[in-house]
């Protein structure tokens, strides 16, 4: 367990101390703010009432269960149990991060961010039947860049992303399989 402590600070220091320059520094904060993505969520909101009506709404509906679940179980329930300090609160790290952001709360074991869009991507690829295959795995890219600047801006170590993915997965996962089984789409001919 402390090699793996180990090289998950290793790669943390990698991450948020060596690889960075000016423009990563303005984009990863925008890229985990949540007002950047609004526009996206409305846009999808909207899209999927005009387009699906009573299955559109009922996909928003397991959609907000899909984040509610994920972030109940990271946030209230995994990170006060684990209290696994954030890099930017850990007294050890405190001369060698950079804080691109600020902080946040005390602990960072899972991800929340992680968590979320990683089940959110893991909804929307397996209930959106209507987008072709090889597009629908741009939601999975959409969540890793979220997760990445997680660790970019120091509030997060690679571990809490990789641990939060899994939880956000399996949650998708789910409610995906409960959403299909209910209301699905048609998938593509």
């Amino acid at each position: 367990m402390n090699h793996l402590i180990e090289y998950d600070i290793a790669l943390f220091s990698k991450i948020n101390g060596q690889w960075h320059n000016g423009f990563l520094d303005w984009l990863m904060p925008l890229l985990r703010n949540p007002f950047t993505w609004a526009p996206l969520y409305l846009f999808t909101a909207v899209f999927m009432l005009l387009n699906f009506k009573w299955k559109g709404f009922w996909w928003i509906c397991f959609f907000l269960i899909t984040f509610a679940i994920t972030d109940m179980v990271s946030s209230s329930l995994i990170k006060p149990l684990v209290g696994r300090l954030r890099p930017c609160h850990n007294p050890m790290l405190a001369s060698v991060i950079r804080s691109v952001v600020s902080c946040g709360g005390p602990f960072s074991f899972p991800s929340s961010h992680a968590s979320n869009h990683f089940g959110l991507a893991m909804f929307g690829f397996r209930t959106l039947t209507f987008i072709t295959y090889r597009w629908k795995w741009l939601l999975f890219l959409w969540a890793f860049s979220i997760s990445y600047a997680q660790v970019y801006v120091g509030v997060h170590f690679p571990i809490d992303i990789i641990c939060g993915t899994l939880l956000g997965c399996i949650a998708g996962f789910f409610t995906s399989q409960e959403f299909n089984k209910r209301a699905g789409f048609a998938p593509l001919v």
